[in-house]
């Protein structure tokens, strides 16, 4: 994999979203899979401004949501269906006729499950998937040991995931739900072109886990080992434990700007 290491999450919003920008020129209605949380906001904020200069259209963009709780209605302010709606498809000026995502509500969750995973599929499948990482190493709601050729499932929270994610539910872990309805590793894996953004010490460990550790369930991130085209953007704090920071500083610095990530 290719790993980039930036001065900070601005800049690396920035390269991503540049990479987003590019692949939108080649090919206008390419499936976007997005992620939510705080770490992606730089990226999303950096495309939108690119849109609304209008460097870059996005009216024919497509949208893939990456997971989502069990539970929550599809209208709840915290489900991910209306975090995207909110940080991601309006301020890209994209309707959610353009947008994929699995039922969180669903009452047959796992018929919901499969019937997303079909869908990705005949979509073509995702061109560009963005993806964070805890601080366990797992990508999308795939928990510590999910298997890595896993499908789009439900799967239990861990207390630590649930507890991270408690500042959105007002700080309440109760209010936080058990299960999710997540892309699988090997669903994810299917993806063109994978691109990890993590920033900040806490993710150190993982990302050196990620990309220096074995192949190993117990670090779901390091599955991107495998892929044709995965491509690691971290800052300076979440690269910090990496043996070999040196090479991949040297590596993207010599390599030709046509070229992109």
């Amino acid at each position: 994999m290719e790993v980039v290491i930036v001065p900070d999450a601005k800049a690396g919003g920035a390269l991503i979203a540049g990479a987003m920008a590019d692949l939108l020129r080649r090919t206008p209605d390419a499936l976007l899979g997005v992620a939510t949380g705080s770490t992606p906001l730089p990226v999303y904020e950096a495309l939108a401004a690119q849109v609304r200069s209008g460097s870059v259209d996005t009216s024919r963009a497509r949208i893939a949501q990456l997971d989502e709780y069990v539970g929550l209605p599809a209208d709840h302010p915290e489900s991910y269906r209306s975090v995207l709606r909110r940080e991601v498809l309006e301020p890209l000026g994209i309707g959610m006729d353009a947008f994929m995502g699995p039922d969180g509500a669903a009452e047959d969750v796992q018929a919901a499950c499969e019937a997303y995973d079909r869908a990705l599929a005949e979509a073509g499948g995702v061109d560009l998937q963005l993806l964070g990482i805890g601080t366990d190493g797992h990508i999308g709601f795939n928990e510590q040991c999910s298997s890595l050729v896993s499908r789009t499932r439900i799967k239990t929270l861990t207390e630590q995931t649930r507890a991270d994610n408690a500042r959105f539910f007002g700080g309440v872990v109760d209010q936080v739900p058990h299960h999710v309805i997540t892309q699988g590793i090997g669903t994810i894996l299917e993806a063109r072109h994978l691109v990890l953004l993590a920033t900040g010490e806490s993710k150190a460990d993982a990302i050196a886990a990620t990309v220096e550790g074995p192949l190993a369930a117990v670090c779901p991130a390091s599955a991107l080992q495998m892929h044709p085209h995965a491509t690691v953007v971290v800052d300076e704090a979440a690269a910090s434990k990496l043996k070999l920071a040196d090479y991949f500083r040297r590596t993207y610095a010599s390599k030709p700007d046509w070229q992109g990530i």
